[in-house]
């Protein structure tokens, strides 16, 4: 599909997919630090966590869809697609509330949820297209390199998110008179994704599969979408509210299951479903997902509990504790450039993916065992370490899986690696805010204070808690016993990760798009 482009061709379409990619990373972490102004301008304090719910809630469901449509339509076409729908949804969103209540949204804080869902349905391509596009410029033995600054964009929006969004929020309306300045975290993205779009319209190819399009199975893709979308929101629930034995839990997780259940029973039957299960039969697809699943949980872990031990445990400001993840964002930078542009060079992606994964390990298990008299530098330096590790698993298990698959299948493949490692995040961030809150109202019982609810949610968790300045010696302890139990289990995890990554089978990268995979699928 890419033998007569150019070097130049190749190199304009894939700024405009790191472009577009950098803008659904961004979107994950300007928002969280506007959330609080949000909520009081538009009177919603009892919906802000749906405003980070819809938008994970669309950007997994629609993942493997993505994944389909490529191996359907021309690539350049969906992504259009993709990035057209995610800035409607941000202009809506910068939008809400300022025309009062409308009909059937209702107010200002509501029409925000539904927009942020919308934003999602963008999102989940900006993500899956990019890595499948990627794989249609670069053959697999040159991928690693350029998959590697996928890592690199990645790493970077998360330390430019929270400050940008910030920033935006106290001193927008000075920018823009009239404009509440949390608006405009919503109104930035319009200008970058122009510009991603005057790449992907001028100098991105067609990008088109083999063969004639064949139809989609859309009842197959609505009885995904009606699994998925409970599932994610009865993980996101309050369990203040929602406990995980009340009737509304139940009632998601049960249509969530017969919704999977019908989906994959009538995927197993069509000869054109919208995911292939045959790729389970191999098993780099099938190990590799394996440890994304659980590597996807390990990351989420981290960047949502570590701010809470630096503001209840340290006592710093919450611009302190946002600050303190810059360090395991550079790593990840480093780890994934470093491990990428290794695997384009020497052709071994396996000992990077085990060497990254020890790493990892290392550094968590220094984050399980911090005292209360933990220095602020300390904890700094363990993320790093943690960012180092993660860093290759950003791009290598996906070019496992990409370099193992038939180029026929390379977007559902591509896709389901995606959706592996933001679903593991999903159920792991929820397992853990269980397991936060359990131990602390298991050790406060003796201070008389209860334990604050937590709502784990892809923008960060949601804990009600008395301020820095406010945390008793007795509930520092608390809090520091509780995250200690939060990375234990994230060792647990990576721990796992490992195993599945030792049993990922290494393969001769191909040196180009159109041969067959080196070994054939089991």
């Amino acid at each position: 599909m890419t033998e007569n482009l150019t070097h130049r061709q190749k190199m304009l379409t894939f700024a405009g997919v790191l472009l577009a990619m950098f803008l659904g990373s961004l979107d994950q972490t300007i928002v969280s630090t506007a959330l609080p102004r949000i909520a009081a301008d538009l009177h919603g304090l009892d919906r802000f966590t749906w405003v980070a719910t819809a938008y994970l809630v669309a950007s997994t469901a629609l993942v493997p869809l993505y994944g389909k449509l490529a191996d359907t339509y021309s690539r350049r076409k969906i992504e259009i697609g993709a990035v057209s729908i995610f800035l409607v949804g941000s202009m809506l969103c910068g939008l809400a509330g300022e025309f009062g209540p409308l009909p059937l949204l209702g107010d200002g804080m509501n029409q925000l949820v539904v927009f942020r869902a919308v934003q999602g349905f963008g999102g989940a391509g900006l993500f899956a297209m990019a890595f499948i596009i990627i794989a249609d410029l670069f053959p697999p033995a040159e991928r690693g390199r350029y998959q590697g600054y996928t890592g690199a964009v990645f790493g970077t929006s998360s330390v430019l998110g929270p400050f940008l969004g910030g920033f935006l929020t106290d001193q927008g309306s000075d920018l823009i008179p009239g404009v509440a300045g949390w608006r405009l975290v919503f109104y930035v993205n319009l200008p970058l994704g122009l510009l991603a779009l005057w790449f992907i319209l001028t100098q991105m190819p067609a990008l088109r599969p083999a063969g004639k399009p064949r139809p989609i199975d859309y009842l197959a893709a609505l009885l995904l979408l009606t699994g998925l979308v409970p599932l994610v929101v009865a993980l996101q629930l309050n369990r203040a509210e929602y406990g995980w034995t009340s009737p509304v839990t139940l009632g998601l997780f049960a249509v969530a299951v017969a919704s999977l259940t019908l989906f994959v029973r009538r995927s197993l039957r069509h000869d054109n479903p919208i995911l292939d299960f045959g790729l389970f039969r191999n098993h780099v697809f099938r190990t590799a997902n394996a440890a994304l699943f659980l590597l996807g949980g390990a990351f989420l872990g981290i960047i949502i509990f570590e701010p809470l031990f630096m503001v209840n445990v340290l006592g710093v400001s919450a611009t302190r504790a946002g600050v303190s993840l810059i360090p395991l964002s550079m790593g990840v930078v480093l780890g994934s450039l470093l491990a990428g542009q290794m695997v384009s060079r020497f052709g071994h992606y396996k000992r990077w993916m085990l060497g990254g994964l020890v790493v990892l390990l290392g550094g968590l298990s220094l984050l399980a065992t911090m005292p209360v008299t933990v220095s602020y530098r300390q904890v700094l330096g363990y993320l790093l370490l943690c960012g180092i590790g993660l860093g290759p698993t950003m791009p290598l298990y996906t070019l496992a899986i990409q370099n193992a698959i038939e180029p026929q299948l390379m977007g559902q493949a591509t896709s389901a690696s995606q959706f592996f490692r933001q679903i593991g995040g999903a159920i792991t961030a929820s397992v853990l805010g269980a397991i936060l809150t359990f131990t602390l109202t298991h050790s406060l019982p003796a201070t008389g204070a209860p334990a604050p609810p937590v709502v784990a949610v892809s923008e960060g968790p949601v804990v009600p808690g008395p301020g820095a300045a406010q945390v008793s010696p007795a509930l520092k302890a608390a809090f520091s016993q509780a995250i200690s139990r939060v990375y234990l289990f994230n060792i647990f995890l990576v721990a796992g990760g490992l195993l599945m990554t030792l049993f990922v089978p290494e393969l001769p990268l191909r040196k180009s798009n159109d041969s067959a995979p080196p070994v054939p699928a089991e």
